[in-house]
Order: C-alpha cells, then structure tokens, then sequence
C-alpha cells in the first residue's frame, strides 16, 4: 500500500506541532531549575554569614552532579515547583504485614531527620529511600545508623509504594488505551472510508512499523507480532516524550530506569526462546562446523542469547538517562559560573540538544522495536 501522500499531508502537522512542543518544554526549566535552587542558594548565604567568607564559598558551590541526578531519580512524591509537591501513597510490607501512609507524612524530608510511626513501627527516609528508624538520632539528628562509606545499614522494609514513575506508567497506560481505542472506533465506525481525526495521526505510524519493521523481519509471519511490536513502541516513544515534559504530568524518568528497560528487554528474549523453531536451537546446539569446534561455539551461540537483550535493556536506558542529563547538566551552567551572562549560551545549547532529544525519542523506540522484531525473525526463521 502506498501512503506517501499521507506521510506529505501530515509533515506540515507534525512540525507544527514539534514547534509549539519545543517553545513549551525549553521555556519551563530554567524556570523551574530557579526555583529549585533559590532555596539552596538562601542556605547557603545564611551559613556563609555565620562561618565566614571561604565557608560561604564553599557552601555556595553548586552541585550540578547532585541536582541532575536527584531529578532524574525515582521519587515518592511529585515536585511540581517550589516548595509545592503532590504526596503519594506509601505501601510498605513489613514483619507486621502492609503499611500504607502518605509520602507527605515525612514533610518533604530526605534527609532521615523526620520519623513517620505507623503499626509501633517508625519510618524515615533517605535518598528516596525508606528504612526502620534508629531508636536515637546520630550527631547529624539522622535516624539511621552510618557506615563509613556514609551509607545507611539499617534495615529496609519491602517497599511497593506508589512512586512518580510508577504513577507515569499508569497514566501512558491510560494514554495508550485511549488514543488506540479512539483508533480501532474510528476504523470500526468509517469502515473502508479514509482516516480522520486522530486515526488519520495514527495510521502513517501503525503503517511504518507494519511496513518498515515488522514485515522486513518477521516475513509472512508478522501478523503475529505486530500486537506486541506496537505495544512496544507507543509504549516506549510515548514515556520517551512525557519525560522530555518538566511539569505535569510529565518529568519522569521512566524509560530511562533500569527495572523498566529490564522488564521491555525480558519480554522481547521470552517471545524469541518461545517461538524459535527447530533450526533456531539446532544452529545454538549444533552449528555448521566441525564437531570438535562444539566446545567453543556452544557456549558463545548461548552467550548470545542474553547478551541480545542485555543490549536492549542497556541501549534504551542509557540513551535517555544520558539526554536528560545532558539538558539538566547545560540547563544548570547558569547556577554553577553564577553568572546570568552565560544564560543565553546555556539555554542555546539546551535547546540545541533538547530539539536533538526529541528525535532521539522516537529513534529509541524505532531501534528497541526493529531490534526485536530482528531477534524474533531470526529464532522463527525456516531453514533454506
């Protein structure tokens, strides 16, 4: 089927609509990376009057690692900006059964200096960390005991509350069952008729990853996968998108956490173990080489089965852990040379890059999903 004239009719559209994207998600945080560190920054001027003019120095120092990483982190509350944050809810599954409190009960603190006491058991937490509560404070009035490395050792509580990401991942579910059941509405009410509305957006998309990923790697047989293969990558270029959003309902990290990718990766090996043929396991078992050579190709033939999706889970990680930081990083170039001459600089390159993250949003969903679609046509492929 020829859909070039959809594809010609929709590009206007879309750069429409990436434009109005980037003047809104470029404006926002530097704003909101103010507010974040106008806090820190009246701290630290009160410490320096008190310690002196080297202590305020040092006390003002900007830590870019820091605040980059705390943002792209996991959190049990949602920073909307300020001081303003939206509590949610703590499921803790401890000797004594469930636990449930607001995150809001800890009053914002990260710090393990605010203890939450629920069912004769108390709570603190630490770098969006929740631990048992030490009976006394420490010298810093943490309650929690230090390591040497300054690493808590006190014990943990199961923890299966609902964090920031778990909360984005319920809402692109909710996204993507609305926009694809307003899609199958549409083909089922204008049957045989052309696409309109949001089905006419959708169709050029479903149609590039039928015609361009699923068909080349999956053959006569990609009718069977094309389910999981557009789950996939709806799944993961709209998450790639919210978390390019800085204020609601976007700003989370989603696809760039570990426990995500590795869930995505799992999902692509169990699909390729399960429906690969008889030709599939005879070429991992018994290659076309000389029988003495078994001893070394065996192993590597069944190294690279879990090195396939290891890459997977590794590729999509890092790439968009790595943008977020990136932006943060050039973002916050203003607060570390202290300087508002270097803003101009600072938000060209963020933009710049920004605009760079916006592709790579969708460049990372079209790779994890050809690269599945590569891995299961390799395993169901029939012998020639």
């Amino acid at each position: 089927m020829d859909c070039s004239h959809v594809f010609e009719f929709k590009v206007k559209r879309l750069i429409v609509v990436f434009t109005l994207f980037l003047a809104v998600l470029f404006n926002a945080p530097v704003a909101f990376a103010q507010a974040d560190t106008a806090h820190a920054t009246e701290v630290s001027s009160a410490e320096g009057a008190v310690h002196g003019t080297e202590d305020a120095k040092a006390e003002k120092k900007f830590d870019i690692g820091k605040f980059a990483l705390h943002h792209i982190a996991d959190s049990h509350s949602w920073h909307v900006i300020g001081d303003t944050y939206i509590s949610l809810p703590v499921i803790l599954y401890t000797p004594n059964g469930f636990v449930t409190f607001s995150s809001g009960d800890f009053h914002h603190d990260d710090e393990a200096k605010v203890v939450v006491e629920r069912n004769a058991q108390r709570f603190v937490k630490l770098h969006e960390k929740i631990y048992y509560a030490s009976a006394t404070a420490n010298q810093h009035g943490q309650f929690v005991d230090l390591d040497e490395k300054h690493h808590a050792s006190n014990a943990r509580p199961l923890d299966l509350s609902f964090t920031k990401n778990v909360c984005t991942l319920f809402l692109s579910i909710i996204i993507i069952l609305a926009v694809f059941l307003n899609v199958a509405k549409g083909y089922r009410v204008r049957k045989g008729k052309s696409p309109k509305g949001l089905q006419s957006w959708m169709e050029p998309i479903i149609l590039f990853v039928r015609d361009d990923i699923a068909k080349p790697n999956l053959g006569h047989k990609y009718e069977r996968f094309m389910p999981y293969l557009l789950t996939v990558f709806f799944f993961i270029w709209f998450n790639n998108m919210l978390g390019l959003v800085p204020f609601l309902p976007g700003g989370a990290n989603l696809t760039g956490n570990i426990a995500v990718t590795l869930v995505l990766a799992v999902s692509t090996f169990c699909l390729t173990v399960f429906n690969g043929n008889k030709y599939y396991w005879k070429h991992i078992f018994m290659p076309d080489v000389p029988w003495w050579m078994y001893i070394v190709m065996v192993p590597v033939e069944l190294f690279v089965i879990f090195t396939k999706p290891i890459a997977l889970m590794i590729r999509l990680f890092a790439n968009i852990t790595a943008g977020h930081i990136l932006v943060l990083s050039l973002i916050c170039l203003v607060f570390v040379f202290n300087s508002l001459y270097i803003a101009p600089v600072s938000v060209a390159f963020a933009v710049f890059i920004g605009a760079i993250e916006l592709l790579v949003a969708f460049i990372q969903a079209f790779i994890f999903t050809i690269l599945s679609a590569l891995f299961i046509g390799m395993a169901i492929e029939e012998h020639h």
